[in-house]
């Protein structure tokens, strides 16, 4: 032990003294060792999507804003996220969408080009599954718990920015059967005040607060076929002209945005639209289904690589998964015997080799079998599956891979210059475009 060298001054303190640093030291070693330990425990509870696997549900953190920035061609954009504070000093948040994420509007499904800024949506979103290739930035794990400060609170920044589901206040009650009950309306000036619960549409449950909520005369009101101002309900003594009115609990659909309020309110929604029947609401999501269905079959149905069995000379046997969310008559349009296209795309669902548009590198054979599986498929998924044959597979379709698939009897057509990937690469000045794709004036 001739290494071990001693002070002078160890050997003449009182016992007591030694005993207390020794307390002190075990102590100190006990306290710098439990932060590595619960990080360890933090660790081990960290989920992220994989490939090739739809994340369960239970496993997703929710939140609610206002849509404020949208890149479509990305399947990204910015939302400002509801918290404890100020709402109107919350910074907008970036979020991206999983390859096999679902957007909702009205009822039905959509793309991100299809939601005005300023709407209130509702997200479930994980963590980035690689951080390295993330669209977005990525954030602490432990983001949504901090306190961003300046009165805004903590939950405004969660790390959880890849959304697996990005809905509008109808398609959100619509999927959790709620509805929002009128209790009363105060106008001035064609302008006001809505007082109203959201509640479970067949009762029960706790007794739900109410939600003060503004309108002006630009909100929309739907009703059957028509789209009423606020002015024809006046006319109709349905609402009044000025003051106070009950509605007696009136069930409706509300489309929710905001706007800066004044009073000092600094978390106060605004009512965009308000359907008052069924027969509206369903007529929104007919129109909007329409619109989604004409952009699926002109950029292809999304999916993603379960196996592929190789043959000779370039042939080759695919089997993929369909992504969900979309209208029955798209899934369809993928029957035996069908001739199809397959092109690899990007995690943003950008076609790759795309400068001769998606068809020009795409892999054609047909579709040998498609099947629907009995068990209810995961949010993400939608449980067809198609077995797809051709004569000369393309780089890019390999298990894991996400890919677009075209029956052959939709349109072909070319996409434009943001939507596709001119080289196959993954660089970011290919898949984020900088300041120099503007012209020089």
């Amino acid at each position: 032990m001739s290494w071990l060298r001693f002070p002078r001054w160890w050997f003449v303190v009182p016992r007591s003294w030694l005993l207390l640093v020794a307390c002190f030291l075990v102590q100190a070693t006990a306290f710098c060792e439990e932060p590595k330990t619960k990080n360890q425990e933090q660790q081990s509870e960290i989920f992220r999507p994989e490939a090739g696997k739809f994340p369960p549900l239970e496993k997703a953190y929710s939140y609610r804003g206002e849509l404020v920035f949208v890149d479509h061609a990305n399947r990204r954009g910015s939302i400002r996220v509801q918290g404890s504070g100020m709402f109107f000093r919350n910074d907008p948040h970036p979020f991206a969408l999983l390859p096999y994420g679902l957007v909702r509007y009205h009822g039905a499904p959509a793309d991100l080009r299809d939601i005005p800024l300023g709407t209130v949506l509702h997200v479930l979103a994980y963590l980035p599954p690689d951080p390295k290739i993330s669209a977005v930035p990525v954030l602490p794990v432990d983001n949504k718990t901090r306190d961003a400060n300046h009165n805004r609170g903590a939950g405004i920044l969660p790390a959880e920015n890849h959304v697996l589901l990005l809905e509008d206040e109808p398609s959100h009650c619509q999927r959790e059967g709620r509805v929002w009950k009128l209790k009363e309306v105060e106008l001035k000036n064609n302008e006001g005040m809505i007082v109203a619960t959201l509640e479970t549409k067949h009762g029960g449950g706790s007794k739900a607060a109410e939600e003060k909520m503004s309108f002006d005369a630009a909100t929309r009101v739907w009703r059957g076929r028509e789209c009423l101002a606020i002015t024809e309900l006046i006319a109709e003594g349905v609402w009044p002209a000025d003051g106070k009115k009950s509605l007696a609990g009136q069930e409706v659909l509300l489309g929710i945005s905001w706007k800066p309020t004044p009073d000092g309110v600094f978390t106060r929604f605004y009512i965009s639209d308000l359907w008052l029947d069924d027969a509206a609401m369903q007529r929104a999501a007919l129109n909007q289904t329409e619109t989604h269905k004409a952009f699926i079959r002109s950029r292809w149905m999304p999916a993603w690589i379960d196996a592929v069995e190789y043959g000779k000379f370039g042939r080759a046997t695919v089997t993929a998964t369909l992504f969900g969310g979309m209208d029955d008559s798209l899934y369809a349009d993928f029957k035996k015997g069908g001739s199809a296209m397959m092109n690899a795309v990007e995690n943003t669902l950008k076609h790759t080799h795309g400068a001769y548009g998606p068809g020009h590198m795409a892999s054609r054979g047909s579709i040998l079998d498609a099947t629907k599986s009995p068990d209810p498929a995961p949010m993400g998924s939608s449980g067809t599956q198609i077995r797809f044959e051709t004569d000369l597979i393309i780089e890019g379709i390999r298990p894991g891979k996400t890919v677009k698939v075209r029956p052959g009897h939709w349109p072909q057509v070319q996409v434009p210059r943001e939507e596709y990937l001119n080289d196959g690469s993954s660089s970011t000045e290919e898949r984020f475009p900088s300041p120099a794709i503007f012209p020089k004036y």
